[in-house]
């Protein structure tokens, strides 16, 4: 079983526009609506490639209901915790002339003491029979900044492989509670580190307490700080498409490769592929198997030749 957390879950509503133009009315020729935040993003993939996949966060109010109705349409467990606050909403406003997406984030509901207390409990309960945890996305409002920090403790004193997928403070703080893997974008790991060239920050990042960092670097793929060396993976071409969920894609892959008990460059073949495949499909939380299939034979993945 794999647990997936997403503090901040979203109702992600995808409009698809025929051109995005600023100060214009548009007429919408499609809309999708599917339950979202990174976690659950994560959890929709890690589904699709057939693990048993629990999901675990806050949901509340009027959307947060239809959430977790879409999100019982999927095989990933419902174990959110409710709010009284609302659920918040995320809009995907796709050009369809030039495959550009352009995103717009509520900040989320106001969670309570008692209920992260709530979600404590629940997170420790999951945490007996869990092969591995991934802590994913923003914080909402009302929970306290050493919030992932907290549950990395938890997951490493219950033996959980965690992963962390988040930024800024959560991130830094997270980070020193030594995770077993922590997967920045290219503007994060610079805000955490202070440095723009991508090894350097990498290899600074690991320094600062976890087991490995997977730093995405958007179509040039990923690079990863392992206890086993520094490895590059690359997808075999740039693709064109929504690119909302393709981190979250690379999470799963990689997450699926700590369970499975891959070797570092399977686990960043599976990533890049899924990554790709995922700006592929119109929606966050899907991919295109059949380019994912084709992909994971073509990502080139490659080893520094000094250590980390």
């Amino acid at each position: 079983m794999i647990v997936t957390v997403t503090l901040n879950t979203a109702l992600d509503l995808t409009y698809r526009v025929p051109a995005l133009t600023p100060h214009a009315s548009h007429r919408v020729t499609q809309v999708i609506e599917r339950p979202g935040g990174k976690g659950l993003n994560v959890a929709r993939v890690l589904a699709a490639l057939g693990y048993e996949t629990v999901a675990t966060g806050f949901a509340g109010g009027a959307t947060g209901a239809v959430l977790r109705d879409r999100l019982a349409a999927t095989p990933v467990r419902d174990e959110l915790v409710e709010t009284a606050g609302a659920t918040r909403r995320t809009v995907a406003v796709v050009d369809a002339a030039t495959g550009d997406t352009t995103q717009l984030n509520e900040p989320g509901p106001t969670v309570t003491p008692a209920e992260w207390e709530a979600f404590r409990a629940r997170f420790t309960a999951l945490l007996d029979g869990a092969g591995a945890v991934a802590l994913c996305g923003s914080l909402p409002p009302g929970v306290h900044v050493g919030a992932y920090a907290e549950l990395v403790r938890l997951a490493r004193a219950a033996a959980v492989p965690v992963l962390l997928d988040t930024s800024g403070e959560p991130l830094r703080r997270g980070i020193a509670a030594r995770p077993d893997l922590v997967k920045p974008n290219a503007d994060e790991l610079a805000r955490l580190t202070g440095a723009r060239e991508p090894r350097r920050a990498t290899l600074d990042a690991r320094r600062r307490g976890a087991h490995a960092v997977v730093s995405s670097l958007g179509p040039e793929g990923l690079l990863a700080a392992t206890p086993e060396g520094l490895w590059r993976a690359t997808p075999p071409a740039p693709v064109r498409g929504n690119p909302t969920g393709a981190g979250d894609s690379a999470v799963a892959g990689l997450l699926s490769g700590v369970v499975d008990g891959t070797p570092w460059p399977d686990r960043l073949t599976r990533a890049v592929a899924l990554s790709a495949a995922t700006v592929l499909s119109p929606v966050a939380g899907e991919f295109d198997a059949g380019a994912y299939e084709e992909l994971l034979g073509r990502v080139k993945v490659t080893e520094d030749s000094a250590a980390p």
